[in-house]
């Protein structure tokens, strides 16, 4: 009864296994996606910044920065996929409208400023696919060490335990056959 208890738990954390890495091989390749895609927009963004700081000057390009609120409306809630508790950040999608007015400002400062909130978004979905991937990543481990537990020293054990019992019951029957027989 044990032991079958105990296969049994093996098979399903083999399956809890298998279901978590191909969810964390899906995610660490649309991670790869969205890094590729970051990447790309911080180098246009800063080719940008360096331009409108060439055209209007580093110091007014600072003021003008200084005026840009702090990223705080998202909120993190949390999934479960097979019992693992993975973050999903909510958070506005719309693009931000510049809070600088546009004189005395150029087409230059406005790519870097949109670049700049793509690259922002992006972000926030990269944080919340790369913790993903950590916490996946923590609990197949787990799992595994569970499962190797039950697999080399549970289930082996029990095997024995039983194997011995059965020869000690054989035993058991061929003396009272034995006996019958006298």
């Amino acid at each position: 009864m044990i032991l079958r208890i105990f296969k049994k738990g093996f098979e399903l954390l083999d399956q809890k296994r298998n279901v978590l890495i191909r969810e964390i091989m899906g995610l660490v390749d649309k991670s790869k996606e969205i890094q590729k895609r970051v990447n790309e927009l911080f180098k246009e963004a800063y080719e940008a910044l360096q331009m409108a700081n060439i055209t209007m000057g580093i110091h007014f390009v600072e003021d003008i920065a200084s005026t840009v609120p702090e990223v705080e409306e998202f909120e993190i809630i949390f999934k479960s996929v097979m019992g693992v508790e993975v973050p999903i950040v909510k958070h506005s999608k719309e693009m931000e409208r510049p809070s600088y007015s546009f004189y005395q400002t150029n087409s230059a400062l406005d790519v870097a400023f949109t670049k700049f909130q793509e690259v922002k978004l992006l972000l926030f979905e990269l944080a919340e696919i790369e913790n993903a991937v950590f916490r996946l990543a923590h609990d197949i481990k787990k799992t595994q060490r569970r499962a190797n537990a039950l697999e080399n020293i549970q289930i082996p054990k029990y095997e024995n335990l039983v194997k011995s019992i059965q020869e000690v019951l054989e035993e058991k029957d061929r003396e009272d056959f034995l006996g019958l027989r006298l």
